[in-house]
């Protein structure tokens, strides 16, 4: 999940950061929706905790009068969050973890033990993709279509090869590949990831190997649709990119 389309999408949350908890080193961070006194004061806030997070527990939440600060810890970095008083916690810590683990996913901790400029993670928080176009749409439910289609025929060559009747078991691996192919097709239609296109293209890859393998139990129409499926996906995911970053990041 990409967090700054969530900060969009959820008016409540007006600001995120993630922060070096050894020294206070801000890596990322996201523009303030929002602007005030208020805003100033938490703004305030956030500077004395990032100094003061290694002494503080894994999981926080601070009031500020209008606005909470949220803030969540793991492997040295923090995860920090703000939003109005009445945005439940529940759904704010729910959104840190999801923050947590697109960044763990985006970079290696040795790049975040490393980094001495503040805000060289920057790009993070303008990872967010076009939004999705009608052929986009049709591309998810495609891919999904094929991932249930290979479910169920992997289902039933189990069934098969447990009544005996001589299926390969090497079919049903194919099958169960296929599937995790197109849904993670779908993954990388609506999330952004590093190396996004090249996964799509080994993905669509894994999807022709499959369809090859599966040769003598699926007809030409059905070889043609699921390969063809999977090079439509492919072409969406490599036309719906990130955009741009936007001119106001600092915070």
């Amino acid at each position: 999940m990409n967090w700054s389309s969530l900060l969009v999408e959820m008016s409540m949350i007006l600001s995120a950061s993630v922060i070096r908890v050894r020294d206070g080193l801000p890596l990322s961070a996201s523009t303030d929706y929002e602007q005030g006194t208020g805003m100033q004061e938490c703004r305030k806030y956030f500077k004395v905790l990032s100094r003061k997070l290694a002494q503080l527990p894994d999981r926080c939440t601070l009031k500020t009068g209008r606005y909470n600060i949220n803030f969540i810890s793991s492997m040295g970095v923090s995860y920090m969050m703000l939003c109005t008083e009445n945005y439940p916690n529940v759904l704010a810590f729910s959104f840190l973890d999801e923050l947590q683990k697109e960044f763990i996913t985006t970079y290696n901790m040795m790049k975040t033990n490393t980094a001495v400029r503040p805000y060289c993670f920057i790009e993070f928080a303008h990872q967010r993709l076009e939004p999705a176009t009608l052929s986009g749409i049709v591309a998810f439910i495609l891919s999904l279509l094929c991932a249930a289609l290979n479910l169920i025929r992997g289902f039933h060559a189990i069934e098969s090869l447990l009544q005996s009747d001589g299926e390969d078991f090497n079919y049903i691996v194919a099958f169960f590949l296929g599937t995790a192919a197109c849904l993670y097709q779908c993954y990388l239609l609506v999330y952004y990831t590093s190396w996004r296109n090249v996964k799509s293209f080994l993905t669509f890859g894994l999807i022709c190997l499959c369809n090859m393998y599966l040769y003598e139990l699926r007809n030409l129409w059905q070889l043609f649709f699921h390969v063809t499926v999977g090079a439509f996906v492919t072409l969406q995911i490599w036309l719906r990119q990130a955009q741009g970053k936007a001119p106001d990041y600092d915070v």
